[in-house]
């Protein structure tokens, strides 16, 4: 058991508060409410952070409700997100090249600037991890989450593969990131000696999953091969746990999903939060 205390003082909230949140349909599963006001409560700031159910087709409306009621912005979560590209007044360079935007900032002028923080996320979490990316990395999906962690290890110096079930998807991709490599789904296995990263950016593996067994064969890693998942329910994927029985370095989806928060908590409350042991644990608990 962890002897990291995660005690956090009582919440802060006045009528000058501010106020964020994560737009969702459904949203109930998201754990950004519990890291955000772990965050308020933690730096003493007057302000709170909500989860905002909002359907199909209500999301524009939702999100100029939310700038007239004074919240400073929000996260997006699916289904959300190509609506939220195509709203915002202003999409920074992440947003640009991961075709996505998972957070918004109102700024004081009326506008909206959208931001991508997850392969910023992913590439941080890696470096906090002792793991800084480098080399060769293959990809495993062609979806969102690969698009920005695609992107964020192309801008980091990477050489990026991608492999997917779907082959359109991956030649998708592809095409939206010049320099993509792309490696045919029935191969990656034999050819995962050439690289020095592998990330699965799928829902393979994940706790309710469409295969929560997911575990392909690892036998042709180099010895220094780095395996990554994103996903984070459970902890300990078949992935990573085969990884591990290997001797393999490994990273899980946790560090992302607590590194891609800062930014936005930045931009909202003033206070740059730190990712430590004291708010892994507390996450953890939750899991």
């Amino acid at each position: 058991m962890s002897s990291v205390k995660t005690d956090i003082p009582s919440a802060i909230l006045t009528g000058h508060g501010r106020i964020a949140g994560v737009i969702g349909w459904p949203v109930e599963h998201s754990r950004s409410p519990l890291l955000h006001n772990y965050w308020l409560r933690r730096y003493g700031i007057d302000g709170a952070y909500v989860p905002l159910p909002v359907q199909p087709g209500q999301f524009e409306l939702a999100v100029r409700g939310l700038q007239a009621a004074g919240f400073k912005g929000a996260n997006v979560t699916i289904p959300h997100k190509e609506a939220a590209y195509a709203l915002v007044d202003e999409l920074d360079h992440s947003a640009k090249r991961a075709g996505a935007v998972n957070t918004l900032i109102f700024e004081k002028n009326g506008r909206i600037r959208g931001v991508s923080t997850d392969g910023s996320g992913f590439v941080a979490s890696m470096k906090a991890a002792g793991h800084a990316p480098q080399g060769k990395a293959l990809l495993l999906g062609a979806g969102g989450a690969a698009r920005s962690v695609a992107a964020a290890l192309q801008d980091a110096g990477l050489h990026v593969a991608v492999t997917n079930r779907t082959e359109a998807r991956s030649e998708a991709l592809a095409q939206a990131l010049p320099g993509l490599e792309r490696v045919a789904w029935d191969e990656w296995e034999s050819r995962l000696g050439a690289y020095d990263l592998l990330v699965n950016t799928t829902s393979l593996g994940m706790e309710g999953g469409p295969d929560p067994l997911f575990c392909p064969s690892l036998a042709q890693a180099s010895s220094s091969l780095i395996v990554a998942d994103i996903v984070y329910v459970p902890l300990l994927t078949p992935l990573l746990a085969q990884a591990q029985k290997q001797g393999l370095k490994t990273a899980g989806g946790l560090g992302m999903l607590l590194h891609q928060a800062r930014l936005g908590f930045r931009e909202w409350f003033g206070q740059d939060p730190q990712v430590d042991e004291q708010l892994e644990a507390f996450v953890r608990q939750s899991l």
